[in-house]
């Protein structure tokens, strides 16, 4: 499933306004901070955060750039590199909620059953997301010019990355019941509810048996605006659930 790209778009404008309460050192540093704000694409952002560290190794944007360079790689789609700048950031700055959603969705990605280190894994991952909820709970305006309802908005939609994570992780683990409860959660703390985690719920409930349930999600995932990628995962899961429920008659 493709990560959210409204949710990226939303992360990276909010690491660039945490900015603004750091302070360069120098011109030269301030022009290399700019520079690794204005990049437009994920490979120039981790170009220009690397440029960043290496040339001022302590620089007050360090956990900023960090969190913006994992961002970037999630983008990308590289689990590894994203992970690894993910920590560093959380290194830099034990509350730093967004690089902890990143962290735990970038972990989760891809367990299957089977695998040797599925335990390790989603406990790395649980314990990010609800890290993340935990630092959600009393952090501060990154900007105070944002409104209160600015902020909200924000620190929702945040937290409903994390609730799908740990929604992912009960699916894994087998836990039906929680995942329905995870994936709910998530959809109802979205600002606008992510087609993704809709056809995440509609599978479970396809696994639970109740197919009428998670019918009515996916032809919501089809009306929507939803990426041509995710209405085929929609539209093969319907196929999927339309399988099942002929074997039980």
């Amino acid at each position: 499933m493709e990560m959210r790209m409204q949710s990226f778009a939303i992360a990276l404008a909010l690491t660039a306004t945490m900015a603004v309460a750091q302070k360069p050192k120098s011109q030269k540093e301030l022009e290399a901070v700019k520079a690794m704000l204005s990049a437009t694409t994920a490979d120039a952002k981790i170009a220009a955060v690397e440029d960043l560290l290496s040339r001022y190794k302590d620089t007050e944007f360090k956990a900023i750039a960090l969190t913006q360079a994992a961002q970037a790689e999630q983008a990308k789609g590289d689990q590894i590199a994203g992970i690894n700048y993910a920590n560093r950031a959380i290194e830099a700055d034990k509350k730093n909620y967004q690089a902890m959603i990143v962290l735990g969705q970038l972990t989760v990605q891809g367990i299957r059953e089977f695998d040797l280190d599925k335990d390790e894994r989603l406990g790395r991952a649980s314990k990010a997301a609800n890290d993340a909820l935990n630092e959600l709970k009393t952090a501060p305006k990154p900007n105070p010019n944002l409104t209160d309802d600015q902020w909200n908005g924000i620190k929702k939609d945040f937290e409903s990355q994390a609730h799908e994570t740990l929604g992912i992780v009960a699916t894994v683990q087998k836990k039906p019941d929680v995942a329905v409860t995870e994936f709910k959660v998530a959809l109802d703390s979205a600002p606008a509810p992510d087609p993704g985690t809709m056809v995440r719920l509609a599978s479970v409930y396809d696994d639970m048996g109740k197919f009428g349930d998670g019918a009515a999600l996916l032809d919501k995932v089809a009306a929507s605006n939803a990426s041509p990628a995710v209405k085929q995962v929609a539209l093969n899961e319907k196929t999927r659930a339309e399988k099942m429920k002929a074997a039980k008659k």
